[in-house]
C-alpha cells in the first residue's frame, strides 16, 4: 500500500482540479495509471442481464482503446465494469502484448484492507494483478459505513475525463455520482433502458434532461476522456 499527498505528481490532475478533492490517497496496485484517460462506469446494484451485457461491451471496448475503466467495486454494474475490462487484458495477451490497453481502478469506501462486498475478494485480486489499482481516501480499517460512499462517488467521478451511466432506478446512489461528475464539468452518457423496467427510470430520465445517450462504445468522445 502507498499513501498519494495531493502535492506529489502521481495524484490525478482531474481530482486534484474538482471542488474539495481528497488531501491523499491510499492505494493498492499500480500509481502510474492514475493521470491516464478514464471513463467512469456506473449504474444499479441489482443488474439485469441487459445492464451487465452493455457494462462489460462498453468496458471491453474501451480498454481496447486505451481508456481506463473506473468503478466503484460494488456489486452489479461495476463489478461487471471492472470484469469487462479484465477480460479485454486476458484477450490481449493472447493476442499481442504490443498493444496499449487501458487498465481498471476501483475507487472503494472504506480502508483498503476491507473488502466490500466481501465476495468481491477475486475482483479485488485480479484487479491488481492486471496493473490496475484500488484506491481510497479512507485509513486503514476504516469500515464500509454508509455516509462513505457518496463522498467516495465524487472521487469516481472527479478522477474520471468522463460518466457512462448503465441502468439506475428513480432513487439511485449512482444519481448522486451524476450530480458530482455535472458539478465538475464531466461529460455524461447514458444506455437507454427498457421504458418497463425500473432499472432504467432514473437512465431514461437523465436522457430527457440532456445526457448524451450511447448505444455504442464509439459514440463516446475518447478525445475528452
Amino acid at each position: 500500500m502507498n499513501i498519494i499527498p495531493i502535492n506529489v505528481e502521481c495524484y490525478p490532475q482531474n481530482l486534484k482540479e474538482i471542488y474539495d478533492p481528497p488531501v491523499s490517497l491510499y492505494i493498492k496496485g499500480n500509481k502510474d495509471i492514475l493521470n491516464n484517460n478514464s471513463i467512469a462506469i456506473i449504474g444499479c446494484r441489482d443488474a439485469s442481464e441487459y445492464g451487465i451485457k452493455a457494462a462489460k461491451y462498453f468496458s471491453y471496448n474501451l480498454s481496447k482503446e486505451g481508456i481506463n475503466i473506473v468503478s466503484g467495486l460494488a456489486k452489479g454494474i461495476d463489478s461487471y465494469a471492472h470484469i469487462g475490462n479484465i477480460c479485454a487484458q486476458d484477450e490481449l495477451n493472447l493476442e499481442s502484448k504490443d498493444k496499449e490497453i487501458g487498465k481498471t481502478i476501483a475507487v472503494i469506501g472504506s480502508g483498503l484492507d476491507i473488502i466490500y462486498p466481501k465476495e468481491n475478494k477475486y475482483l479485488y485480486d485480479e484487479i491488481i494483478n492486471k496493473g490496475g489499482a484500488i484506491i481510497s481516501e479512507y485509513p486503514i480499517g476504516t469500515k464500509p459505513n454508509k455516509m462513505n460512499f457518496p463522498a467516495r462517488n465524487r472521487i469516481v467521478s472527479g478522477i474520471s475525463g468522463g460518466v457512462l451511466v448503465i441502468e439506475a432506478k428513480e432513487k439511485s446512489g449512482t444519481l448522486i455520482t451524476v450530480d458530482f461528475a455535472l458539478e465538475q464539468g464531466r461529460d455524461v452518457y447514458v444506455v437507454p433502458g427498457n421504458i418497463n423496467s425500473i432499472n432504467s427510470v432514473g437512465t431514461n430520465e437523465l436522457i430527457k434532461q440532456g445526457a448524451k445517450l450511447v448505444t455504442n462504445y464509439k459514440e463516446i468522445n475518447k478525445n475528452i476522456l
